[in-house]
């Protein structure tokens, strides 16, 4: 049910759920109450950031409780001044703006850029971090009380779909294309709800995108001719945050699964 009033139009979601928009614009999120299911599959806070008293179980269901937000995905191997780093904390800053949090892996890199966008838009935060041989390591721009560390990457896949709202890849390597398939799947196959997912960089993307429409689809039959609308190729910072402001104009907000 819609109710407009001087121009402010106030949702009812499910339970647990509000948030207001103003013409196509979202003003303000907020969660009144939002169920967290965490158990203890490897992962723990920061030791610098985690009380003695705490347990997993305690900290995940308070990530569950920071609000929607968008994950970013993106390569590690890019530094501050790097065209792909600077675009991401720009997208990340005009979505923390919209009252979005941000969920990135909590490394260096396009998940760093990720992060201090965030902070610089001040939103929410979060990091969720992995034990790697090389390449792995907590960035400065991650909230004191969101910043987790995974032994095992299934785990940390699962908190990145259960608490993200949409989508946002940038050209990455190998990591960057298991998210991105992993999602993909997911949504096709109706395990998650449908949700905005950006692959950002079209002439990073076109190629994979060329491959998936000429192999996937048209010679092989393997996907389904609207499986291609699953996904939206931008270029720029606020087409990639109208996009997703668009889509929840459109759509509730509501917990993945």
């Amino acid at each position: 049910r819609y109710r407009e009033a001087l121009g402010l139009f106030e949702c009812e979601l499910p339970i647990g759920w509000r948030f207001d928009v103003e013409a196509s614009t979202l003003l303000r999120m907020q969660f009144c109450w939002w169920r967290g299911e965490a158990h203890k599959l490897g992962v723990q806070l920061m030791p610098s950031v985690l009380p003695a008293e705490s347990d997993d179980r305690q900290w995940f269901e308070a990530l569950s409780r920071i609000g929607p937000c968008i994950s970013i995905f993106g390569s590690a191997r890019k530094n501050p001044g790097h065209p792909y780093y600077e675009l991401t904390v720009e997208i990340a800053r005009q979505l923390a703006k919209q009252g979005f949090g941000v969920i990135s892996g909590g490394g260096p890199g396009i998940m760093e850029a990720a992060n201090k966008g965030a902070q610089l838009g001040g939103g929410k935060s979060v990091g969720l971090n992995i034990d790697l041989p090389h390449e792995q390591h907590a960035n400065p721009y991650i909230d004191r009380d969101k910043n987790l560390h995974f032994d095992y990457f299934f785990v940390r896949k699962v908190m990145f779909v259960k608490y993200a709202q949409g989508f946002i890849m940038m050209p990455g390597g190998f990591g960057t294309m298991d998210e991105f398939f992993e999602v993909i799947t997911l949504v096709q196959t109706f395990k998650v709800n449908r949700i905005p997912m950006v692959l950002v960089g079209t002439a990073f993307w076109s190629g994979l995108v060329d491959w998936i429409k000429n192999t996937l689809l048209e010679k092989e039959n393997n996907i389904s001719p609207a499986d291609l609308d699953l996904f939206v190729i931008l270029d720029k910072p606020e087409d990639v945050v109208s996009y997703i402001i668009d889509f929840y104009s459109k759509h509730n907000l509501e917990p993945n699964f």
